[in-house]
């Protein structure tokens, strides 16, 4: 009697279908995430149930080289220390804009974001800071983060700088709503003018 040599049906189908999943997984973990918008901090850049992908590279990256992220980069990350021990969800991530870097001072005055003395220039926002803040400077290893909806925003105005470690992507595509799919643009506010012109997924 002979072993049956016939190929097992079924078994190289469910290998590679594992293989597949597997890579998924690697890939949503270490290169690139879906999250959705459920609050309107972040207005008018990225509205209610936008669907986005935050991609993990970038943060991983300036940390390795001990780089800070790029000013205007809209960042997705796990809820600061300062709001967790305030009873915050643990569990939850934010989504703000990088306005500041280790040394930058920053100030709040006359409706506009001042740093380092110079009018910054912000055309994502559609109506002047109805608030103010004293001069801060950006500690070494942190961001300061603040939500394009700037006058309804949870952010680094009311519970200061972000470690850096806790950033989790940056986000760089909106696919949902197709009427707006493309890349999330970042104008760069490092040309500064001198004239004044959300949890994800759980991210507010």
């Amino acid at each position: 009697m002979t072993a049956d040599s016939r190929p097992q049906k079924g078994g190289p189908a469910w290998r590679n279908l594992l293989v597949w999943v597997l890579v998924a997984l690697l890939l949503r973990w270490l290169v690139l995430e879906p999250r959705w918008i459920p609050s309107g901090s972040m207005l008018p850049t990225l509205q209610l149930q936008d669907r986005i992908l935050v991609e993990k590279l970038r943060p991983r990256w300036a940390e390795l080289h001990h780089q800070s992220l790029p000013l205007g980069s809209v960042v997705v990350f796990a809820a600061p220390p300062r709001l967790v021990e305030a009873g915050y969800d643990p569990n939850a991530a934010l989504i703000k804009r990088v306005v500041g870097r280790p040394g930058d001072a920053l100030e709040v005055r006359d409706g506009v974001l001042l740093r380092n003395g110079q009018v910054v220039s912000e055309p994502w926002l559609d109506t002047p800071i109805d608030y103010s803040l004293p001069p801060v400077t950006v500690p070494e290893n942190q961001l300061w983060v603040l939500g394009d909806n700037r006058n309804a925003s949870l952010d680094s105005h009311l519970w200061g700088s972000l470690p850096q470690d806790r950033v989790i992507g940056t986000a760089v595509w909106r696919y949902w709503p197709l009427s707006r799919f493309g890349p999330i643009r970042f104008p760069h506010p490092d040309a500064e003018l001198a004239h004044q012109t959300a949890a994800v997924g759980s991210t507010s």
